[in-house]
Parts: C-alpha cells; structure tokens; sequence
C-alpha cells in the first residue's frame, strides 16, 4: 500500500476527518493553534500504530504494559507500527545511549 488511509477520525478537534498520507516521504502537518495538528498525530496515527506494535507482542511482554485505548477512528490502513520519541531536554550522561534517551531501548528489551 503506497499510501496512509484514515477516515473519520474524531480525536478532539478532528471531526470527520478523512486524509490519504503517501508513504515514504516527507510530510508535515501544519495549522493553525487548536487546529487539531497534535491529536492527528500523537493522539490518532502514533497511539493506533503503537496499539498494534504492542498487539505483536506475547501476552508475557504485554502484562508488564498499560492497556491503550483504540483511536477514535472508523479505519486506518495502511499504517505501520509506530513509536514516538519525546521532545525533552536531557542531562549529559557518559553512559547515555540513543536507546535510552528516547526510551526505545525499554521495548526492544520486551522483545529480546
């Protein structure tokens, strides 16, 4: 599938969105204050894309993580498994790894 499909999203702002994202390249979501930009992307595409990640883990690595909610939306297709990385400031550490700093490391553990 060469494109990210979603149909009526309805997180916050978002009523009734339909949208077509090709995939594999570069895009932004833009707008204004209250326009709905971060409940598009955190709060629809990342959280249903980091539901289905964690639905490919095995009910033992499942246990130890919250139960997440499903987006409100009526279909995505097309979507990948997807994590966030936090914005944060972060105090110099030696010991420090990407991994680590973006918290990536905690599922790759679950994994292997």
């Amino acid at each position: 599938m060469d494109y990210l499909i979603i149909r009526k999203a309805n997180q916050n702002n978002l009523k009734s969105l339909n949208l077509k994202i090709p995939r594999r390249k570069f895009t932004v979501i833009t707008g204004v204050s209250g326009s709905g930009k971060s409940s598009l992307a955190f709060d629809t595409i990342y959280a249903e894309g980091e539901r289905r990640y964690l639905s490919t883990l095995s009910l033992y690595a499942r246990q130890f993580l919250k139960q997440l909610e499903k987006a409100d939306v009526e279909t995505i297709k097309g979507l990948s498994p997807t994590i966030s990385v936090e914005q944060k400031t972060i105090a110099p550490n030696p010991r420090s790894t990407v991994g680590s700093v973006s918290e990536v490391y905690d599922y790759l553990r679950l994994l292997f």
